[in-house]
């Protein structure tokens, strides 16, 4: 390996400072679905310095995905957790990864983001986010949770914004557009999860009252 464990603790510590690179490396954070979103988030928080992941997907690497998903054409056909978990891997191979290839029902929602401290809802069916969404604010009054609406098309890219509903509650997107019946872009959904992942890093840091 060409770098310790420490030392890339440290580097950590240099870019950052002890206090910030101390509260990145200590969270906790859950990416339910492993898509367009959900793989640009758990890659971009990785890059940050995010160490504890909870990476959450049923899906296997389709030909579908290349265009958007951060997976790879010798991928195809390996379930999204293991596949994105090498790759994570090759931008930090100290980091901690909690794999659950499994979908996310209302049943095992308490099981599956009982360790998280953030929760990224990543999912593509209106149905899935609204079970997540409610599901979190249900069951874990202690947990912020970080969703997307809206993404979808070629429509301006300035009109993805991140909002706060409540101090628990944020949203990312156009709020509009419908991935269900219109084509996704990679520029447009890595936006919104650029958006995703840097409420994250704001929140580990305590800028979001």
């Amino acid at each position: 390996m060409l770098f310790t464990e420490e030392e890339w603790k440290q580097q950590l510590v240099a870019r950052c400072g002890e206090e910030v690179a101390s509260k990145i490396q200590q969270a906790q954070v859950a990416v339910a679905g492993l898509g367009g979103l959900g793989s640009n988030i758990a890659t971009m928080l990785v890059r940050m310095g995010v160490e504890h992941l909870i990476l959450i997907d049923f899906d296997r690497v389709d030909f579908s995905n290349l265009h958007r998903q951060q997976y790879f054409a010798e991928q195809i056909g390996v379930y999204k957790t293991e596949a994105l978990a090498e790759n994570l891997r090759c931008i930090n191979p100290y980091i901690k990864l909690k794999l659950c290839c499994e979908r996310v029902s209302e049943e095992k929602l308490p099981q599956l983001f009982a360790d998280a401290d953030i929760i990224c809802e990543a999912f593509d069916k209106p149905q899935a986010k609204a079970m997540l969404v409610n599901g979190v604010l249900e069951y874990f009054p202690g947990k912020v949770i970080v969703a997307a609406s809206g993404m979808a098309g070629l429509g301006d890219g300035n009109l993805i914004k991140a909002r706060k509903l409540n101090k628990r509650l944020y949203l990312c997107g156009d709020g509009v557009s419908d991935c269900e019946t219109t084509s996704v872009h990679a520029a447009r959904v890595t936006l919104c999860a650029a958006q995703q992942a840097h409420l994250v890093q704001r929140i580990i840091l305590g800028l979001e009252g």
